[in-house]
Formats: C-alpha cells, sequence, structure tokens
C-alpha cells in the first residue's frame, strides 16, 4: 500500500490518478503513517517523503490548476522512481481530440507538440502519433448523419484467455444452446434491419466480431453469415465488410468460402504473441505455426486485407518474445496491424489471480517502452501509417491500443466507432447501440444484455425496446 496524506481533498481525483501511474501497490489516503504528504496551495505544491525529503513546485499561468496539480506530481514522481511514461499526465481514452481540436485552430504541428509538452508532460513521438492519427480521422470521419454502421456480435470462444473480462462461455460449455442464440440473433438482426430499411439510413460498414465469429461450426457460420449479408450488405453498397476471424484454430476453408461468398472484404487473423510459451499462458489453443498456416491459407483464397492484432504486456512476455513477434509478422505482411496494451480488467482471470497475489510477471516500465518501439518499426517496414488510437484504463505501463495499416487498408468501422460520430446498431448479447447526433453533439446509448442465456429468454422483450428506442430518436 502507497499512503499518501492530502491537504486539500477537492482535488483528490487529479492526485490519485497520477500516482497511481507510479505504483502497482494499492493507493489510500492517510492522515497519519503516510509514504507522500501532498499539500496544495494557491500557487505551488509541496511533496514531502517520510524520508524528509521535499520538492517544490511552481504552479505556470498558462494551466489551470488540476493541470498544475498533475505536472507537478507527475515531475515529481518521474524524478524519484526514474519511471519514463511517455504519455505524461495524459489519462482520457482519445487524446487524438485535442490534436484535430489543435489543428482546427490554427496551430501548427509544432506548436501541437508544444502544447502536449508543456500541458502534460507528452513524449514528442506521441504528440506526433495523435496528430498523425488524427490527420487520417478527419478525412474517414462520418459526417451524415444518415449515415450508420452495423455491429454484430458473437459471443462464444474456443477458450477464454487469461486477460479477457467479456462475459461470455466457451464454445464447448454453451454447445447446447448456440443454435438459441442464434436464432435469438437473427430475430434481432431481421427487426432491426426492418427499421433501417423503413428509415432509409445508409449502411457504411458492417463489422461482425465477439467473442469469435467464426467459432460456430461451419454450417452455422453459412447460416450467420447469409442473414447478416442478405440484411445488411446486399445491395447496400457498403464500404467495408469485416469478419474478425480471430483464432486460427477456428478457421476452415469452408468459412474462408463462406466469407468469400457473401461480400467480406476485410479479416483480422490474430495472433496477439507468435511465442508459443506465451499463447500457452494466456490459455490460447493454437501455435504460430497455426496462425502462418490460416494466413496463408487465407491469402491463396483471395484474401488481400488481413489484419492482425498483438497484444504489448501480456504476462511473461519480455523484449525479446515481442522481436520475435515482429520479426514472424513481417514476413507474413498483413495489411494492417493492431497494437493493444494488455489491459488488466475487472472479471479477468489476470485480475483474479492479482487478488489473490498470485504474481505473474509483467516487462518493467523501460522494457514496455521498447516493446512498443518495436512495433512502431514493424509498422515502418510494413509501409504502415497510424490510423487510429485509444487508450484504457489500467493499461500496463499507462501506453495505448493504436492501429497501423497500409495506405488505403484503413479499418473505417474503427474509426467511427472511436471517434463517436456515427450511429451504430448493435445486435448481439453484450453489444452497445449508439445513436450519435452530429449537429447536437448528443450521444444516446442502448446496450443489450450480457449473459448470452438471458439474451436468449428476453429476446422479443429487448428487441421491441431496442426498436422503439431507435423509433424516438429517428422520429
Amino acid at each position: 500500500m502507497v499512503g499518501i496524506k492530502l491537504n486539500n481533498f477537492q482535488f483528490r481525483y487529479e492526485v490519485y490518478h497520477i500516482i497511481d501511474l507510479f505504483f502497482e501497490d494499492t493507493i489510500q489516503f492517510v492522515e497519519e503513517d503516510y509514504d507522500y504528504r501532498i499539500d496544495i496551495f494557491d500557487n505551488e505544491l509541496t511533496c514531502n517523503r517520510n524520508d524528509g525529503s521535499s520538492y517544490i513546485y511552481k504552479f505556470h499561468q498558462k494551466l489551470n490548476i488540476k493541470q498544475n496539480i498533475k505536472k507537478g506530481i507527475f515531475l515529481y514522481l518521474s524524478n524519484i522512481t526514474g519511471k519514463e511514461l511517455p504519455w505524461g499526465t495524459l489519462i482520457g481514452i482519445r487524446p487524438t481530440k485535442k490534436a484535430i481540436d489543435l489543428l482546427d485552430s490554427g496551430y501548427s504541428e509544432e506548436d501541437i507538440v508544444s502544447y502536449f509538452n508543456e500541458h502534460n508532460c507528452t513524449r514528442v513521438d506521441k504528440a506526433r502519433l495523435c496528430i498523425d492519427v488524427g490527420k487520417v480521422e478527419r478525412h474517414f470521419v462520418n459526417k451524415d448523419e444518415n449515415a450508420i454502421s452495423v455491429y454484430v456480435g458473437m459471443p462464444f470462444c474456443p477458450t477464454r484467455c487469461l486477460y479477457c473480462s467479456f462475459i461470455s462461455d466457451t464454445i464447448y460449455s454453451c454447445r447446447k444452446i448456440i443454435n438459441e442464440y442464434l436464432d435469438a440473433m437473427y430475430y434481432e438482426i431481421e427487426k432491426l434491419a426492418s427499421f433501417i430499411n423503413e428509415k432509409g439510413l445508409k449502411i457504411e460498414c458492417v463489422y461482425f466480431g465477439g467473442g469469435t465469429p467464426t467459432s460456430v461450426t461451419d454450417e452455422q457460420f453459412e447460416e450467420t453469415m447469409k442473414r447478416v449479408y442478405s440484411n445488411f450488405v446486399q445491395d447496400k453498397n457498403i464500404k467495408e465488410f469485416t469478419v474478425e476471424c480471430g483464432r486460427p484454430d477456428t478457421l476452415s476453408i469452408s468459412k474462408f468460402d463462406t466469407m468469400k461468398k457473401y461480400g467480406v472484404n476485410r479479416i483480422s487473423i490474430n495472433p496477439q504473441t507468435m511465442n508459443d510459451d506465451i499463447l500457452k499462458l494466456i490459455g490460447r489453443n493454437h501455435s504460430a505455426n497455426d496462425v502462418k498456416e490460416m494466413f496463408y491459407l487465407a491469402r491463396k483464397l483471395g484474401f488481400h486485407n488481413i489484419n492482425m492484432d498483438i497484444i504489448i504486456g501480456l504476462p511473461g512476455e519480455g523484449l525479446r518474445h515481442v522481436r520475435n513477434t515482429c520479426t514472424e509478422i513481417a514476413a507474413l505482411n498483413p495489411e494492417s496491424i493492431t497494437v493493444h496494451g494488455m489491459s488488466v480488467k475487472r472479471g479477468s482471470k489476470l485480475h483474479e489471480n492479482m487478488q489473490k497475489n498470485i504474481k505473474l510477471k509483467v516487462a518493467s516500465q523501460q522494457e514496455l517502452n521498447e516493446m512498443y518501439e518495436e512495433t512502431s518499426v514493424l509498422a515502418e517496414r510494413l509501409n504502415m501509417k497510424p490510423y487510429y488510437m485509444y487508450r484504457q484504463k489500467n493499461m500496463v505501463g499507462n501506453m495505448e491500443n493504436v492501429g497501423y495499416s497500409k495506405p488505403g487498408k484503413e479499418c473505417i468501422y474503427n474509426i467511427e466507432m472511436i471517434e463517436e460520430k456515427q450511429t451504430i446498431a448493435a445486435i448481439g448479447a453484450h453489444s452497445v447501440s449508439k445513436v450519435i447526433f452530429l449537429s447536437e453533439n448528443r450521444i444516446e446509448r442502448f446496450a443489450n444484455v450480457k449473459d448470452v442465456r438471458e439474451y436468449i429468454n428476453r429476446i422479443k422483450e429487448k428487441v421491441d425496446s431496442k426498436i422503439q428506442f431507435f423509433r424516438t430518436l429517428y422520429n
């Protein structure tokens, strides 16, 4: 535990979140026996350790008081811990929004880099990442309130990964109710498609995710794809139809043929890591070689827009593992890669292990920084540029998730979803629909139930409520 004595609880939130960046232990505010005492005054703050050492930070006039508090504590802890946190004080999910706002206000790129450094202690490369992504997103982001995208969710996987908090069961434990789930999902598909057609809404993208959409049988997958295609793709002139194949142990020639038959033009084959020892540790049943075999099969069958996901900060993984992953992926030469920082989520086995004090080795901050640099080098090697980026709470190393793609291979759905400038009509257990009103800068959400069995049992009730939700907003 790290004990913090604070003289002004008005700023408890800001103090807590900056300190939390530097320590793995629980943070608690105390009156006595503190590790650090932080006193906030009108024009300065002081930080005192229980060893008697102290630090004074004078507030800058250009920054508001909250920015000054965060910056002062960040500079102090950076110095005493030796940790280099590239994002500085930024903890928000979408840091590109600030870069876009500054670009729209006429700031030069150099001015924006200086702004991020002055206000947030953000490292130059991360500030430039925000600028690069912001410029791409401004080109793709939706500007038509009549345009929507459709998400379809399959909440089953062959196994549950160590880091996953998604509320679902494995495909094997749910095998007796899969057909019931699919029937419920087909009902929702047809009702939502009827409403979309009634209102004359234009579908830009369809994204079939999960879970793992390909975890069902070849026959179940064929029927599902036919339903999605006939309701949301056929004669709709959509720009993008993605299926997240995910795990190679769920793929087959039949499933690839089905995807080609129903107009899929972008797929993901996601190794997460290309190291067999780490794959086993995180709960995956496939090998790195299985990933390569399915990738080459997809290429042979005519797929020319393939994404691959990797995760940085997996338990037990070090720099040499990431270098191997990058070498293997470079040889495959996909059209895009998505680099995720591992997030320790409540509900995951990893979080449960942490609660039970079962320690799994995670790389140091310096090594994590070097791992991310390896993925940036990989992207450059493959002639890819960053096109979307977001951050999550509790990310190992306080890093980011970033998508890189070759020119013209950007995932439009990813951009629309992250920037929240387009309505997403979501289908399936655990999915969340978002209706966006550009002119009002307003978002309304409708969440489906998370549990698969409850989704099946309440499908008509919930779909009726959802259609009413949409009908009220699109009156």
